[in-house]
């Protein structure tokens, strides 16, 4: 992991791996970390994974000129020239989505296919916080006792992000939450979801860039995709609610739509169906690589 120079500045990024080539767009919040743990699930035998900070978060700053989503996407076509590679799938998750579905309408020559998982795809607005949730994710020392808590009280934290990333009954969130700590990968993917999730110091300018694009967003242009997208979203999810996915699929010339029933905004990585749409997600890009 280091800073790649590209024709668009310096970029922290990390590639790994051989095969199939694909690129992770990280959540807002997030950073390289976040994007790490997106493509755990993508085996290094069969993927040459890429992973980078979005401008602003850790180590990839902001353009001083522009700070737009376009530029967000030509960035990452700049990132790819500077790796020498031609084409790739996309993998975005959440706040990752605007310029992922920029790329592929900016540069449509460097996107084989496309994987947007509870991704946003229209205007955003960020909710009030209550003050918890302002302190944890929002301050270094909340940033720290999550990390503590990720050591010390894991299955807390857990059943903290599960409950706080979707619409669970009391009785569902204990089954969810017992059923993620038994599964030593969907555990660890939420625990290391939690620790990229504060937005202050190093990902405070990325955070607040994403805030005011989001909220500015007119139209994402959706219907110039020309790849296939596979669109993913947990029906329970309230971060970004199944409508986002739902219009792009209305909107996309060829996309295909899996709801996970009763899935928080983490449910492609903590799910009882996780595994089976992972597995999925690994064919869509072996076949349209």
């Amino acid at each position: 992991m280091g800073l790649v120079d590209t024709a668009l500045g310096p970029v922290e990024a990390e590639i790994r791996g051989a095969g199939v080539p694909v690129v992770a767009f990280h959540g807002s919040p997030g950073g390289i970390d976040g994007a790490q743990m997106m493509v755990r699930f993508l085996p290094p035998d069969r993927f040459r994974t890429i992973v980078f900070s979005r401008p602003g978060y850790l180590g990839t700053p902001l353009d001083a000129a522009d700070r737009s989503i376009d530029h967000e996407a030509d960035v990452v076509a700049a990132l790819l020239d500077a790796l020498d590679v031609p084409r790739v799938g996309v993998l975005a998750w959440s706040g990752g989505g605007p310029s992922a579905y920029r790329l592929a309408v900016r540069h449509p020559d460097r996107v084989s296919c496309m994987v947007q998982i509870a991704a946003v795809s229209s205007r955003w607005v960020a909710p009030r916080y209550s003050a918890s949730d302002r302190f944890l994710f929002g301050t270094r020392f909340g940033g720290w006792l999550v990390r503590f808590l990720s050591h010390h009280a894991p299955a807390q934290l857990v059943g903290g992000a599960l409950a706080g990333e979707g619409s669970l009954s009391p009785d569902e969130l204990r089954a969810l939450t017992a059923s993620v700590m038994a599964d030593v990968d969907q555990r660890e993917a939420v625990l290391a979801v939690a620790r990229t999730m504060n937005w202050s110091g190093r990902r405070r300018a990325g955070w607040d860039n994403d805030v005011a694009n989001y909220a500015g967003i007119g139209s994402l242009e959706l219907e110039r995709v020309q790849c296939p997208v596979l669109l993913i979203h947990g029906d329970a999810d309230t971060d970004a609610v199944p409508a986002y996915s739902e219009s792009a699929h209305a909107a996309l010339l060829d996309s295909v739509l899996v709801t996970m029933a009763r899935g928080t905004h983490l449910a492609f990585y903590a799910h009882p169906q996780a595994g089976q749409v992972q597995e999925r997600v690994r064919r869509w890009f072996a076949e349209h690589s």
